[in-house]
């Protein structure tokens, strides 16, 4: 899957990676290769990406909306 972390400032993180957990308006979920179709809102929490190197980053967010499309998620924050 290809992410895109994007602030109204600047890209904060793109790249290929196999899991995403996001912190929902209505409670934390996770993105795996293949998730259907969805776009949430997010609130203030940490934001996880395990890269396909297995590396993890937290992204600490302030709330956003999130879209994910044929294996291409795309994060939208106000602040990282």
């Amino acid at each position: 899957m290809f992410i895109e972390i994007i602030t109204p400032d600047k890209k904060v993180f793109e790249g290929e990676v196999k899991l995403v957990q996001l912190p929902g308006s209505k409670g934390g979920f996770e993105i795996l290769k293949n998730h259907a179709p969805i776009i949430s809102t997010l609130e203030k929490g940490t934001l996880k990406v395990v890269e396909e190197n297995g590396k993890e980053q937290l992204f600490e967010v302030d709330g956003g909306v999130v879209e994910n499309k044929a294996n291409k998620i795309i994060v939208l924050v106000e602040s990282v």
